[in-house]
């Protein structure tokens, strides 16, 4: 790879890009609290060739929500569940807007016919 491919991929949201320490800055968190996570399953970093966790900023966003709901006094565990079913449900809407779109570009060609 070259480093004019590593720069493309710094805008792609799941690229690697972030170790833990600097995730844990980003969300304002310790260390621990993103291993948690990854121990529930909520996130699975990816590793460096050396091992190291590595963070893409996809995986920064579900990390910084489950924090709010931590915050807010919910367990961890519980946490991670409702994050799961948020995205869950954010990408089911969307593939639903998509075949509405579809589906009506659908019908506007039939009716043109």
């Amino acid at each position: 790879m070259t480093a004019d491919d590593s720069y493309g991929r710094l805008d792609d949201d799941d690229f690697p890009a972030y170790t833990m320490g600097r995730a844990a800055d980003m969300l304002g968190t310790t260390q621990s609290f993103l291993r948690a996570i990854g121990e529930a399953r909520l996130i699975t970093p990816l590793r460096s060739p050396g091992g190291h966790r590595r963070y893409s900023r996809y995986q920064l966003r579900i990390a910084a929500r489950a924090r709010e709901l931590v915050d807010q006094g919910m367990p961890i565990e519980a946490a991670c569940r409702i994050v799961v079913l948020e995205d869950q449900l954010q990408e089911a809407q969307r593939l639903n807007a998509r075949h509405q779109r579809a589906a009506a570009v659908s019908a506007r060609s039939r009716a043109a016919a």
